[in-house]
Formats: C-alpha cells, structure tokens, sequence
C-alpha cells in the first residue's frame, strides 16, 4: 500500500488523539492532505500541507484552533494531531498525497489528489 493511516480509536469528547500517515517512497509528494468522512456526508477536507521546504499549512473551520498537522521529510511521515475532540469529529479519516497542480499550487482542501489510504476510524463519544 502506498499510503497507511493508523492512530484511530473511541475517545471521550475533549480527548486527543494523533494520527499518523506513512507514505512509501514513491507516493511520499510535496502537497498532502487530511480528509474525512462521517456515516451519510460527503468527504471533507479537514488539513493539508502544501511543500515540502517551507510548511503551509491550511485547516478547515471547523478544525482550526483544535488540529494540526506536520509532516516528517526523512521518515516520510505525516501527522494529524486531534485536541479537544468533538462527537461532530467522528468520521473515518483519511490521508492523501500529490505532486503540485499545474497551475503549481497545491490541492489544500479540496479532493483532488492522487494518492490516497484506505482510512483509520475516529470515534467521538459526548
């Protein structure tokens, strides 16, 4: 597989949790993102990072204050940590990878990246 998430699992609403993508050498690209999906929704961009050099990052709304990403260049790792999770965070997440847009810029939230993981359950209990 190309890229692997792991680090789901059943919290309390206000725990964390911190997710991890491993990437193989070959799917390892300079945009990368985090998405998610809940039970009868659409898939939803929640982080993403654009480069490789210098980290850009963007979050969802709903996200922003709570999560954050970061990525590990040598270990071809990403990361999502979670805090003060809510029941709306429930949702199996998934990451995803890509070289930049022709137009040079990176996909950010939207889906349209090439590369993606089968996803890792995230649970949130009130």
């Amino acid at each position: 597989e190309h890229l692997v998430e792991s680090g789901g699992g059943s919290v309390q609403a206000g725990g964390s949790l911190r997710l991890s993508c491993s990437a193989s050498e070959s799917t390892y690209r300079s945009c990368m993102g985090w998405f998610r999906q809940a039970p009868g929704k659409s898939r939803e961009g929640v982080a993403a990072i654009d480069g490789e050099e210098v980290d850009r990052t963007r979050y969802a709304d709903s996200v922003k204050g709570r999560f954050t990403t970061s990525r590990d260049n040598v270990k071809n790792m990403m990361y999502l940590q979670m805090n003060n999770l809510k029941p709306e965070d429930t949702g199996m997440y998934y990451c995803a990878a890509d070289n930049y847009a022709p137009s040079g810029a990176c996909y950010g939230l939207d889906s349209d990246y090439q590369y993606w993981g089968r996803g890792t359950q995230v649970t949130v209990s009130p």
